[in-house]
């Protein structure tokens, strides 16, 4: 049998998998919901799940939704934006942020990224204020790297427009001491399975406005008035996250600094091994930045390729993926405006995630590790 034959047969490494606390957590509250019968929306898993993330992030409210889009979609709606308005985005960043923009009949801006965060470009954004006056500002904190949050909150602040941050990807990212998410008027926060800990499904809504968290959590549920009948002034949404899915979300906040902690450690393992390969460079870590390194990634501007890396990984049964592309190079965003220089683009295009699971042995980081410097070879 040759090696790569071999190798294919083993077990799939993945880019970043669900992983369940060893010691059950998460089994713990599911059954504590199925014994008190509360399968339905709501309940206390619910309550306590969104008490317990507001205080780790040291914010005062959460709203726990059904998704990460659904926390950035009502964000919107809480920051006043409705049809017609203008919307700052960052384009460097997955469509579920831009989305939203369009379920509230707006109008996305997307604004370029820097070098040095990969996130919002301040000077871009300043920019983008001498030509439109927007309803809200929408940052990204990609790939577990925080953006630039003074700069881009003095901006915010200077023409008094509401920010929204997505931190869908950093959970556990800090900022100058201070957790992504709550910097702006609002911060949302993804589940999804391949994130950092996971619900299956689900996402948070966060603000120190409790007035504008009761808000989101009645929109959620329908926008039921309190009335005897079903009686609904407003329009409604179907957002609000399940005492199931809730009660994972509290097993695995258990265990979040240990998935930082591994993430941290594969990201060190890859720049100890692929850092002097030429051409190589490591996504951006800056001395105000500590990253929950929720995917490690590279970019290449030598002869070796990212679809070379990709393509030699998938032979042999190993998941990775390049850096998304800009929205606004998107077919269905292809019509609105952009405002920068184009480093986005040029992160995207050279760019490649590396798998990044935090079941990963040393063996099986070895084993990627060698498959890719085999490519310099």
């Amino acid at each position: 049998m040759s090696i790569q034959s071999d190798n294919a047969t083993k077990k799939r490494i993945y880019l970043s998998s669900p992983h369940m606390s060893d010691e059950g957590y998460e089994m713990q509250y599911i059954q504590e919901a199925f014994e008190t019968n509360w399968i339905a929306p709501l309940g206390k898993n619910v309550d306590e799940f969104e008490k317990y993330l507001a205080r780790y992030l040291g914010i005062g409210h959460a709203a726990a939704l059904s998704s990460g889009t659904a926390a950035i979609h009502l964000a919107l709606k809480a920051a006043g934006v409705g049809a017609g308005d203008i919307v700052f985005c960052q384009s460097l960043t997955f469509s579920a942020t831009a989305n939203p923009i369009i379920y509230q009949n707006a109008i996305p801006v997307f604004i370029d990224s820097d070098y040095e965060t990969w996130n919002m470009s301040p000077a871009a954004l300043d920019k983008a204020f001498e030509k439109y006056t927007p309803k809200a500002v929408l940052v990204v904190h990609l790939y577990g790297l925080s953006a630039d949050m003074d700069r881009i909150v003095k901006i915010c602040k200077k023409h008094n427009v509401p920010l929204i941050e997505d931190a869908a990807e950093s959970l556990g990212t800090l900022y100058k001491g201070k957790h992504t998410g709550t910097f702006g008027d609002y911060g949302i926060f993804s589940f999804n399975g391949n994130k950092i800990i996971t619900t299956s499904g689900g996402g948070m809504l966060v603000s120190d406005n409790e007035e504008r968290i009761a808000k989101v959590r009645f929109w959620a549920t329908q926008s039921r008035d309190p009335a005897r009948h079903y009686q609904h002034s407003e329009l409604g949404f179907n957002y609000r996250m399940s005492n199931i899915v809730a009660g994972i979300g509290r097993g695995q906040l258990k265990i979040l600094e240990q998935r930082i902690k591994k993430k941290r450690i594969i990201f060190q393992f890859y720049k100890q091994e692929l850092a002097a390969l030429d051409g190589v460079q490591f996504m951006p870590i800056n001395d105000w930045n500590e990253p929950n390194y929720w995917l490690s990634c590279i970019t290449l501007n030598g002869n070796v390729r990212p679809l070379d890396i990709m393509e030699v990984l998938e032979k042999v049964n190993i998941e990775s993926r390049p850096i998304w592309k800009p929205m606004h190079m998107q077919p269905f965003f292809a019509e609105y405006d952009f405002i920068g220089d184009g480093a986005s683009e040029e992160i995207s295009e050279n760019g490649v995630c590396l798998p990044s699971d935090t079941k990963m042995s040393v063996e099986n980081l070895f084993r990627v590790v060698e498959i890719v410097k085999g490519l310099w070879r």
